[in-house]
């Protein structure tokens, strides 16, 4: 086995079971997770009547790159959503479906890391590659890293940046050994979302040190002004008059914004000559979507209606939850998805046990989703907080919330 698989931390989830091990909570109280991010939401009908009509492909081997069909739909819905020229997104060249952004984003890495030495001069031979990630973060971009033979370098995202990675913070030394920069817009745990300015700045970078730049944009429909969509990486390439994507991959799903996260639908999309090796490396990765479920995302993309009422939803909770605990915890108002990255008035992995322990709601301590690095570490007396359940359960939670944080005052 790789000895690197030893390098790897518990992921967030084992952490928490055993941060709950032992503990009785009420009885009386019916248990209520915020912890994973999985969408609650109801799958639209329509998607799941696609998968039903086209059950008898299964009897059918798919390909790796998926149907041209597919790939086109995905191409004029990036084109729709990210105000991009028609016909800019060629959907042979700069589009790949796949099984999830989890998996995807965990290939991509082993695709396209250089670990036998230091792919850019040959005077500086054998330095260990480096990927740069948010912190806190996603935890796939730190095992992906780690598996890939780089060095994980943490960029801390904290509230005086606006939770946005400081990319003027990062030694030249580093960036000179970075081979991929992650970026994670909208932001999880954060719900903060880059400018198009901030992604211009993170290209020019990736131009001038020569890496790739991956940004993962799976909650990008899940906003909360209706009118204000957050950019894209493709978006930034374009007002840089830079129609070829150059350098430049994002990473999109349906199981945030179609409550589809057990479809393992998504796509790649971006630089063509980046996603022609991607794709030599995923024909041998065995990771093929079925037909149905092809058939199925081409639906799910093709239609806005249902992603608009998601947002009505998640807005709903977000005003509902944000009014009772305004007063008794701090936290920043995300631009998009459906965390709240709030400030606990003790160590977050006590907060988290206490709750528990007393109100029977699990949340994720935020030291589970960051790292420790030299500026401190920003997960710490912070919870991520999903609102993924009805609100009326949400609202139960916040409330009681609101009733533990007051009684560690008494």
């Amino acid at each position: 086995m790789d000895h690197k698989l030893k390098q790897l931390q518990p992921y967030p989830f084992e952490r928490l079971n055993d941060l709950k091990s032992g503990i009785t909570p009420p009885t009386h109280l019916r248990h209520i997770a915020l912890s994973i991010g999985e969408p609650k939401h109801p799958a639209p009908e329509f998607v799941k009547q696609a998968l039903v009509d086209s059950v008898d492909q299964l009897a059918l081997y798919p390909s790796t790159k998926g149907t041209l069909a597919l790939r086109e739909v995905i191409s004029r819905w990036l084109e729709r959503r990210f105000q991009l020229s028609a016909a800019t997104v060629d959907p042979e060249r700069n589009v790949l479906p796949v099984t999830g952004t989890r998996e995807a984003l965990f290939a991509f890495t082993q695709a396209v890391i250089d670990r036998t030495s230091d792919h850019k001069s040959s005077e500086k031979p054998n330095q260990n590659p480096i990927v740069v990630a948010p912190n806190p973060f996603y935890q796939i971009y730190e095992g992906a890293a780690i598996l890939a033979g780089a060095e994980p370098y943490y960029l801390n995202c904290t509230a005086d940046q606006g939770f946005i990675p400081d990319l003027n913070a990062v030694p030249e030394a580093v960036w000179q050994r970075c081979q991929l920069l992650q970026i994670c817009s909208p932001g999880n745990p954060t719900g903060a979302v880059m400018s198009i300015a901030q992604m211009q700045q993170a290209i020019a970078l990736a131009d001038k040190y020569d890496f790739i730049v991956a940004s993962d944009e799976c909650y990008s429909e899940v906003y909360l002004e209706e009118g204000n969509p957050p950019a894209g990486l493709l978006q930034a390439c374009q007002d840089m008059n830079r129609q070829d994507f150059r350098r430049c991959v994002v990473f999109h799903s349906l199981s945030k914004r179609s409550n589809l996260p057990g479809l393992r639908s998504g796509f790649v999309a971006g630089d063509a000559s980046i996603l022609k090796d991607f794709f030599s490396y995923r024909t041998y990765h065995g990771c093929a979507m079925s037909l149905p479920v092809q058939l199925a995302s081409m639906a799910a993309w093709a239609d806005e209606q249902h992603v608009r009422e998601n947002r009505a939803l998640y807005r709903e909770k977000f005003a509902a939850v944000t009014e009772i605990l305004t007063h008794v915890l701090d936290f920043p108002k995300p631009d998009a998805s459906f965390y709240l990255w709030a400030q606990t008035p003790v160590d977050d992995i006590e907060f988290a046990r206490g709750l528990f322990e007393q109100q029977n709601v699990t949340l994720l301590p935020g030291q589970f989703v960051s790292r420790a690095s030299v500026h401190g570490n920003p997960g710490q007396n912070r919870v991520r907080m999903a609102l993924v359940a009805s609100t009326a359960e949400c609202v139960e939670a916040a409330l009681r919330i609101k009733q533990y944080i007051q009684s560690l005052a008494l």
